[in-house]
C-alpha cells in the first residue's frame, strides 16, 4: 500500500473525528480536506463514509454505560422501551429521505462552494438559536432525554434530515434543533449522539455494500487506518465537548464556520486555491 495514501487516509481520519460531533459539518470538511489533498475520486468519497463507523464507536464508548442499562432493561422497563422507540422514531426520516434524494444530493451539492454557502448559513443559525435561547423567558422544557416524547424524536429527526445537504452538519442541525424544540444543551446533545449510532453505521454499512464492486482486499489497510485514526480522535472530542457544553454555548463554533466558509469563498473565486469540483 502507498505510504502517501495511507498518509491521507490519517489526515481524513483525523479530520472525520474531531468534527463529526461538533456542530461545524465533518463531510464538509472531508470534501475539502479531500478536495486539497487530492482524495476525492468514487473510492474515496466511499472511504469518508466508511470512516464514520469509526467514529461512532467512541461515542458507543462514551456512552456504554447507558447503552448497556438500556439493552438490558429493554424486555421489561417501559423507560429504556420509551428511549429505545425514540431513537428509532428520529432515525426514520433519515432513512426514508436518503434513499429518495441522496443520490441527487450527492450528484449537485457536494462541491466546496456549496460547502462554504452552507457553513456560513449554519453559522448565523447557531448564532441566533442560541440568543433565541439566552432571552427565553422559561427553562428548557426537557432537561433529559428520557423525559422526551416520540412527538419530540420525530421533530428531531425530521431536522436531522437537513444534514443531508453538506455543511450543514448532522451533530449541529440535531443539537441546535433540538434546543429550539425546548431540549436543554446537555440534552439535546445526548440525543444527537444517541441519533448518530444507527444513522452513521447505518450509513456506513449501505455505502460499502452500494459501492463494494469500486473495494478490494488490497483497500483493507486503507480503510483500516481511517477507521482507527477517526475513532481515537472522536473519543478524544466527545469527551472534550460533554465538558465544554456544560459552561459553554456554541456561539464559537457559529463564528468558526462563517470565517471558514468566507474564507473558501474567497480562495475559491479569486483562484488562490483550486477547489476540486
Amino acid at each position: 500500500m502507498d505510504i502517501t495514501l495511507l498518509a491521507k487516509a490519517a489526515i481524513m481520519g483525523v479530520v472525520e473525528g474531531l468534527t463529526e460531533f461538533l456542530p461545524i459539518s465533518s463531510t464538509g470538511h472531508l470534501i475539502l480536506a479531500g478536495a486539497l489533498l487530492g482524495f476525492d475520486d468514487d473510492k474515496a468519497k466511499v472511504f469518508d463514509i466508511a470512516i464514520q463507523t469509526g467514529a461512532i464507536f467512541a461515542v458507543i464508548l462514551v456512552y456504554w454505560q447507558k447503552i448497556r442499562d438500556t439493552l438490558v432493561a429493554l424486555p421489561s422497563q417501559k423507560q429504556a422501551q420509551s428511549f429505545a422507540l425514540n431513537v428509532l422514531i428520529a432515525f426514520v426520516p433519515a432513512v426514508v429521505l436518503g434513499l429518495l434524494f441522496g443520490k441527487i444530493i450527492k450528484a449537485h451539492l457536494f462541491t466546496p462552494v456549496v460547502v462554504a454557502s452552507t457553513f456560513i448559513l449554519g453559522g448565523f443559525i447557531i448564532l441566533w438559536a442560541e440568543k433565541r435561547q439566552q432571552n427565553a423567558a422559561t427553562a428548557p422544557r426537557i432537561l433529559d432525554v428520557d423525559a422526551m416524547t416520540p412527538m419530540d424524536a420525530l421533530k428531531v429527526g425530521l431536522i436531522q434530515c437537513l444534514a443531508m445537504i453538506p455543511g450543514t452538519s448532522r451533530s449541529g442541525a440535531t443539537i441546535i434543533g433540538g434546543m429550539l424544540l425546548g431540549l436543554s444543551r446537555k440534552a439535546a446533545t445526548d440525543f444527537s449522539f444517541y441519533l448518530a449510532i444507527p444513522t452513521l453505521i447505518g450509513a456506513g454499512v449501505y455505502s460499502l455494500y452500494k459501492e463494494r464492486a469500486l473495494l478490494s482486499a488490497a483497500d483493507v489497510p486503507l480503510f483500516g487506518v481511517g477507521l482507527v485514526v477517526s475513532f481515537v480522535s472522536a473519543w478524544f472530542c466527545v469527551k472534550w465537548l460533554l465538558q465544554f457544553i456544560s459552561t459553554h454555548n456554541f456561539n464559537g463554533f457559529a463564528y468558526y464556520r462563517i470565517a471558514f466558509g468566507l474564507v473558501v469563498l474567497a480562495t475559491a473565486y479569486s483562484g488562490a486555491v483550486k477547489w476540486a469540483a
